[in-house]
C-alpha cells in the first residue's frame, strides 16, 4: 500500500496540502484495484443435445461482461467469438451463458476459453474447456446427427456425417439433392439444409455415402406445422354430457409419435371429438406437437346448445292417401324438451313439426299404391343451436285404392265405324295393379248396352260390328279402369258423325317450341277444347293423340308426344269444343316438322290429237308427298333442246301442246315443293303426219 509521506511547507496552507495528498493516494489504490480482474474459475459445460444449446457456467468475480470464444478443437478453428453479459444463478453465485450451435454439439469437439472484461481492461483466459465430440477416435463407427429431428416448414437444419474410422468420405444427400459440404474435424463432415419444404409421410432421408459403396451413414427429418386447431365447441346430446369437436386445420404432415395430441381441461381426447361426462360450461382445447402447442377455449350454457341425436327405430302406418311416422328416442331427457323438426318426404318437401318430446308426424296429400321415402332430424325449439343428424331413410308404399277415371277419346273413320280410345292410366294414376278396363256401348236409339272387358295393356276398341254412327244416331261410350281394389268412376263419351270436310285446313309451321296452333275464343262460350292429332294418312288403328285445354284458352303448341313427328310426313291438328258432351270441330290445321324434295312421280299419260300433244296425270296421293305441294312443270325434250313448256297449279294435271311439227318427242312432268323436286315421269311420243 502506498504510504503516506509527511514533508514540512510553508505555515500558510498546511491543512490544504495534508487533504490533497490523501485524496490523491485514494485515487491511486483505486486504480489499481481496477486494473486487476479475475480470471474465469470452474469453467463448466452443460450440453443439451437436442436443442443444440451449451449453457457455460463459471465464478467470475465482480465482472459484468465476458469475453467468450468457442473453438472446434481439432482444427483450432473459430466458431463464436463475442463479448457477452452474464447472468449471476442466484443459488450458486455462478455466471451463466448459453450458445446456441448450428451444427449438432455431437459433430465434432469444442473448447472453450472465457476471460472477464471491464472496458478495455480484461483479465487472462481461462483454461480451456473441451466438450468432447463423437468424432473421437474411440468412437470409430460411423454416425449422422441429428436422427430424427422434427422441424418446422422454412427452418435451416444442419447435419454433419462422421466417417467410419479408416473410410473416405464421398457425398452428403438431401433427399436426391446432393449437398455442399463443410469440414469440421478430420472425420466430421457437415451441410446444411435451407428453407426446408414439406417432407413426406415418413420424413426426409439424409444420406452420409463413402467411397466404400457397401458403407453408409444416414437419418431422417420430419418438416411439418404446429398444430393449428379452429372451429371448437361443445354441444350435449343427453342434456348431462358434453360433446366438443374441432376442425384439425391444415394438416400438420407429422404423423405417428409426432402427431398431434389434444386434451381438454386435461383430459385426453381423439384427434377430433371427445366426450366428457359432465357438463361443465368451460372449456380449454390444447392441441400439441413437436413443433408448438395451440389453446383455444369455448363457453356455454347447457340448455343453448342442445343438438338432438337422430330419431330411432322409425316406424309407419299407412293408408292410401296419408300415413303417419312414428320414432323412438334413446333419452327419457327428451321427454320433457320442447323440439322442432324437419320430416323430409321423397328428398324434396320439408314438414315441420314441433311439441315437447315429440314422437310422430301426420304426412297428408299423399298418392295411393306410391313408394315413399323420409327422414327426420330435429333441433331445440326454445334455444335453437343447430339442427341433429338426419334419422336413417324410411321407407314405405301407401295402400292402394280405386283408379282413376281414364281420358277418353273417339276416332271417326271414314266409313262411319268408330274407335273408342283412352290414354292408358300412368302407375300414378292406376293406384295399384292395373287390372283391365272395362267398356260399355249405350245406343241411345234401340236403348241397348253392350259391354267388353279388355287388358291393361289395351288402349282403344273398334266398336265396328257393335253399332253404325250415322248423322241421326248416336251412342255413348264409357270406359272405367280396373285394379285390385276396384273399378273407377266412368268416362264417357258421345259417339256421333263428326263432318270434317266443312271445315277448312290451315297450315301451320312447326318450331322448335312445337306446332303452334291458334284459334278465337267465343267469350259466350264457356266449353272447353280439345286438340286432337294424327298423320294426314291414318290408317283404322293409326296412332292418335289428344290434349284437353280449359275453356278460354286461345292457343297451344304441339310437340312430340305418342305421335313421334318425322320429316315428310304430314300432320294433321282438329280443334273441338265440347269435347266431352258433344264434339263441335271448328278449326284444322295440317304440317310438317320438316319437309322433303319427295314426290312420288305421277302416271304420265300422252295422246296425240291431230298436231297437238295432250298430257294428262293423276294426282299425287298424301302418302306420296315428302312436302306441301306447290305445282307441276312440264318439260320437251325433242333431242336437241331441253325446254321448259309450263309451270302449272297443283290443281292442274293436264296439259296441251299445241302445233308441233313431226318428230320424236319426249315429254317430262316434275311435282315440287318447298325444298324442291324430286321423282319425274317422262312419256316419248312420235308424232304423225297431222290429219292421217
Amino acid at each position: 500500500m502506498p504510504r503516506l509521506l509527511n514533508i514540512p511547507t510553508s505555515k500558510p496552507n498546511c491543512g490544504s496540502v495534508w487533504v490533497a495528498f490523501v485524496l490523491l493516494g485514494i485515487s491511486a489504490l483505486n486504480t489499481q484495484a481496477k486494473i486487476v480482474l479475475t480470471v474465469p474459475q470452474q469453467v463448466r459445460l452443460s450440453p443439451n443435445f437436442f436443442t443444440q444449446q451449451l449453457t457455460i457456467s463459471w465464478f467470475g468475480g465482480e465482472a459484468t461482461t465476458f469475453d467468450l470464444i468457442i473453438l472446434r478443437t481439432e482444427f483450432n478453428e473459430t466458431v463464436f467469438y463475442n463479448t457477452v453479459p452474464a447472468v449471476v444463478n442466484q443459488d450458486g453465485g455462478r455466471h451463466q451463458w448459453t450458445w446456441t450451435s448450428v451444427e449438432p454439439l455431437e459433430c465434432t469437439s469444442l473448447s472453450v476459453k472465457i476471460r472477464s472484461r471491464d472496458g478495455i481492461t480484461k483479465s487472462e483466459w481461462s483454461e480451456p474447456q473441451i466438450l468432447e465430440g463423437r468424432d473421437l477416435p474411440s468412437n470409430s463407427g460411423h454416425q449422422m446427427y441429428p436422427q430424427d429431428r422434427v422441424v418446422p416448414v422454412g427452418a435451416n437444419t444442419t447435419f454433419c456425417c462422421i466417417v467410419e474410422e479408416g473410410k473416405e468420405f464421398r457425398e452428403l444427400l438431401y433427399g436426391s439433392t446432393k449437398m455442399n459440404v463443410k469440414r469440421l474435424s478430420r472425420r466430421s463432415y457437415a451441410t446444411t439444409a435451407v428453407n426446408q419444404n414439406l417432407s413426406g409421410r415418413t420424413g426426409t432421408n439424409v444420406i452420409c455415402r463413402f467411397k466404400d459403396l457397401y458403407k453408409l451413414a444416414g437419418s431422417v427429418v420430419f418438416v411439418g406445422y404446429p398444430p393449428l386447431p379452429t372451429n371448437f365447441e361443445c354441444i350435449t346430446h343427453d342434456l348431462t354430457s358434453a360433446v366438443c369437436s374441432w376442425d384439425r386445420g391444415r394438416d400438420t404432415n407429422l404423423y405417428g409419435k409426432r402427431k398431434t395430441r389434444y386434451s381438454i381441461n386435461k383430459r385426453d381426447c381423439e384427434v377430433s371429438k371427445c366426450v366428457l361426462p359432465q357438463w361443465d360450461g368451460n372449456w380449454t382445447l390444447v392441441a400439441v406437437n413437436p413443433l408448438g402447442q395451440y389453446s383455444l377455449t369455448y363457453s356455454a350454457e347447457l340448455l343453448h346448445r342442445v343438438v338432438p341425436v337422430a330419431p330411432d327405430k322409425l316406424a309407419g302406418t299407412t293408408h292410401p292417401w296419408n300415413a303417419t311416422v312414428q320414432w323412438q328416442w334413446p333419452y327419457d331427457s327428451y321427454s320433457t324438451l320442447a323440439l322442432v323438426c324437419q320430416v323430409e318426404l321423397a328428398s324434396r318437401n320439408i314438414l315441420n313439426v314441433s311439441g315437447v318430446g315429440v314422437r310422430s308426424v301426420f304426412l297428408p296429400h299423399l298418392h295411393p299404391n306410391t313408394k315413399y321415402r323420409v327422414r327426420v332430424r330435429c333441433a331445440s325449439q326454445n334455444h335453437f343451436f343447430k339442427w341433429g343428424n338426419w334419422s336413417k331413410e324410411f321407407h314405405f308404399t301407401t295402400r292402394s285404392s280405386a283408379p282413376e277415371a281414364p281420358d277418353v277419346w273417339m276416332w271417326m273413320n271414314r266409313d262411319n265405324t268408330v274407335r273408342v280410345m283412352w290414354k292408358p292410366l300412368t302407375q300414378w294414376q292406376s293406384h295399384g295393379v292395373l287390372t283391365g278396363y272395362q267398356v260399355t256401348l249405350w245406343n241411345l236409339e234401340e236403348n241397348e248396352k253392350q259391354t267388353s272387358n279388355l287388358s291393361p295393356k289395351d288402349n282403344s276398341l273398334n266398336l265396328t260390328g257393335w253399332a253404325s254412327i250415322t248423322g241421326d244416331k248416336k251412342a255413348i261410350a264409357t270406359v272405367k279402369a280396373k285394379n285390385t281394389k276396384g273399378m273407377s268412376q266412368p268416362s264417357s263419351i258421345m259417339l256421333g258423325v263428326i263432318d270434317d270436310k266443312s271445315v277448312p285446313l290451315a297450315r301451320t309451321i312447326y318450331s322448335s317450341s312445337g306446332f303452334p296452333l291458334s284459334w278465337q275464343h267465343d267469350d259466350n262460350r264457356t266449353c272447353s277444347y280439345l286438340v286432337e292429332w294424327c298423320e294426314a294418312v291414318c290408317t283404322p288403328d293409326c296412332t292418335v293423340d289428344w290434349i284437353r285445354l280449359d275453356a278460354g284458352s286461345t292457343h297451344v303448341s304441339i310437340k312430340d308426344s305418342i305421335v313421334k313427328f318425322q320429316p315428310g310426313v304430314r300432320y294433321n291438328f282438329s280443334l273441338y269444343e265440347c269435347p266431352s258432351t258433344s264434339p263441335v270441330l271448328i278449326q284444322r290445321w295440317q304440317g310438317y316438322i320438316q319437309e322433303l324434295p319427295r314426290f312420288t312421280s305421277v302416271n304420265l299419260e300422252i295422246n296425240q290429237q291431230y298436231c297437238d300433244v295432250v298430257l294428262s296425270w293423276e294426282e299425287i296421293p298424301l302418302a306420296g308427298r315428302g312436302g306441301f305441294l306447290k305445282g307441276y312443270k312440264v318439260y320437251v325434250n325433242n333431242f336437241s333442246n331441253f325446254t321448259l313448256l309450263a309451270d302449272l297449279s297443283p290443281k292442274i294435271r293436264t296439259y296441251t301442246v299445241k302445233d308441233l311439227p313431226t318428230s320424236t318427242y319426249e315429254f317430262i312432268v316434275k311435282a315440287y315443293g318447298s325444298a324442291g323436286q324430286d321423282t319425274v315421269s317422262t312419256a316419248t311420243i312420235r308424232l304423225k303426219q297431222c290429219g292421217m
